[in-house]
């Protein structure tokens, strides 16, 4: 014990080694179970991209992008019917869920910030976040199929709008937040009302983040099958004008012609699944560029 302070204890040499040893134990043991996992992740996920890129790459075909989607036990055909009805859903979803998320995420970062009513709307949009989406199906063909008796695209994109709103809320709000208050001071100084603070400097200045935002949004849309199983559903043949019947998708249309027993019907799904998993990997990689793009400037 130290005289000069009678708190201060000095610890055997031995105890200090075994302690530091101790730590140095720990550290090794979570970097190689750190690295262990990230290895098993992957190869996981690298054997399943090598399977889907050697399976599908086979049912690659001019055919593919032309023709609509064969019958059962028939050969040739392509997805040309699924992949225009994916499109125009998506679009369709995007389009109602860009305008909602937008705002709501505009409200939450310049009208509401800390209100009880803003908290509450974050509170919500977190529970759809994470809300299943075959959920949203099962609530939007309880809405919207059941009551007007067929399947439609209308459906499905309101089921794929419900699913997109809460990203685009989320990352619109963080962007906005990220957007210094004193450009807002400088416009508010210059005698301009909220609205045209937040239409000229804000948003102008959170512009590459939210689209960013958007594009996430539409990733993850991009993909779903389970509310469209309650929706839009599937055929296999071109949709109408006014889009009620079924809709032929890509989602649908694998899930369906990958539980079949017909080899063409399988190497379809095979096609369709590389194809759109092509297309998510490209929108993510456009994402990332944006996100880069705006963080170097």
């Amino acid at each position: 014990m130290d005289a000069a302070n009678p708190l201060a204890t000095t610890a055997p040499p031995a105890r200090i080694s075994r302690v530091r040893s101790g730590r140095r134990i720990a550290d090794k043991t979570l970097i190689l179970a750190s690295t262990l996992a990230t290895l098993i992740g992957i190869v996981v996920l690298g054997s399943i991209l090598f399977m889907l890129v050697v399976e599908g790459i086979k049912g690659f075909a001019p055919s593919l992008f032309t023709e609509p989607t064969p019958g059962p036990g028939s050969e040739g055909g392509g997805i040309a019917n699924a992949i225009l009805g994916s499109l125009v859903l998506t679009f369709l979803g995007i389009l109602v869920a860009t305008p909602v998320g937008v705002m709501a995420g505009t409200f939450l970062a310049e009208y509401g910030r800390n209100s009880k009513l803003a908290d509450l709307i974050r509170f919500l949009n977190d529970i759809l976040l994470s809300a299943p989406s075959i959920l949203i199906g099962l609530f939007v063909y309880t809405l919207m199929v059941r009551p007007m008796g067929s399947y439609s695209g209308w459906a499905g994109a309101v089921a794929l709008a419900i699913i997109a709103t809460p990203v685009i809320v989320r990352t619109t709000e963080d962007m906005l937040r990220l957007v210094p208050s004193t450009l807002r001071e400088a416009g508010a100084a210059l005698g301009a009302p909220p609205s045209i603070v937040i239409k000229s400097i804000t948003w102008r200045g959170a512009s590459a983040g939210i689209v960013t935002g958007i594009i996430l949004a539409l990733a993850r849309i991009a993909g779903e099958t389970a509310p469209l199983l309650f929706t839009a559903l599937n055929n296999n043949s071109w949709f109408r004008a006014d889009l009620m019947g079924g809709i032929p998708n890509l989602p649908v249309m694998i899930y369906q012609f990958a539980l079949s027993p017909y080899p063409n019907w399988q190497q379809l799904a095979w096609a369709g699944a590389l194809l759109i998993t092509v297309t998510i990997l490209a929108l993510s990689i456009v994402a990332r560029f944006v996100i880069k793009t705006e963080r170097s400037r």
